[in-house]
């Protein structure tokens, strides 16, 4: 998910001014400034599209070793009926440490894809990363680093027990598709 840390994170929810209360016009949240970060870390993640169970573990910092220990807890996420595990990855240079490749030869289920520069729409986690911001971090204050966490593996768990597989370049719809065919006469009076 990218650096995240302890801080308050806007909402948009309008809401009613105390003044108000009876009635009144509904207003954009307000909320204080919050000038202070209160410890910060890293979101790392899994997602198996199909079903879209997805996987979560903070770390502190972004670096190979940490890289490396989550692909080590998703290797025994995934069920080992699995033949193949693609890892969809950017081209940060912790993806391409030398651990990495100590990694993918000691598990040769694993294939690296690395997706090309400025595509992030192309790798399916970063859409589910946006449903996880919103089901954990918007519209909350943080104070401690222990909280974030908290509320990360809450969502995750929450979305686990709700998932649904996701689609790439399909989008829910909520109106009912038109029909084809010709359109409906004005009405001229």
């Amino acid at each position: 998910m990218g650096p995240v840390s302890a801080k308050s994170y806007p909402g948009s929810e309008p809401v009613r001014a105390l003044s108000d209360a009876a009635g009144g016009r509904a207003e954009r949240a307000k909320q204080q400034i919050d000038y202070g970060r209160r410890g910060k870390g890293y979101i790392f993640g899994a997602l198996r599209h199909a079903t879209g169970e997805a996987f979560t573990k903070e770390y502190d910092s972004r670096s190979a070793k940490h890289w490396v220990d989550l692909l080590e807890h998703v290797e025994g996420w995934v069920p080992q009926e699995v033949e193949r595990v693609y890892g969809i990855v950017d081209n940060l240079s912790v993806h391409r440490a030398p651990d990495v490749l100590l990694f993918s030869l000691a598990h040769p289920r694993w294939e690296f894809v690395f997706q090309p520069k400025y595509a992030a729409y192309l790798n399916l986690i970063e859409p589910w990363w946006k449903v996880l911001r919103s089901l954990a971090l918007k519209g909350r204050r943080f104070e401690t680093w222990e909280e974030l966490t908290k509320a990360v593996r809450a969502a995750t768990a929450y979305w686990n027990k709700h998932r649904h597989p996701f689609v790439w370049g399909q989008r829910r719809r909520h109106r009912a598709r038109r029909q084809p065919g010709i359109a409906a006469m004005p009405n001229v009076a």
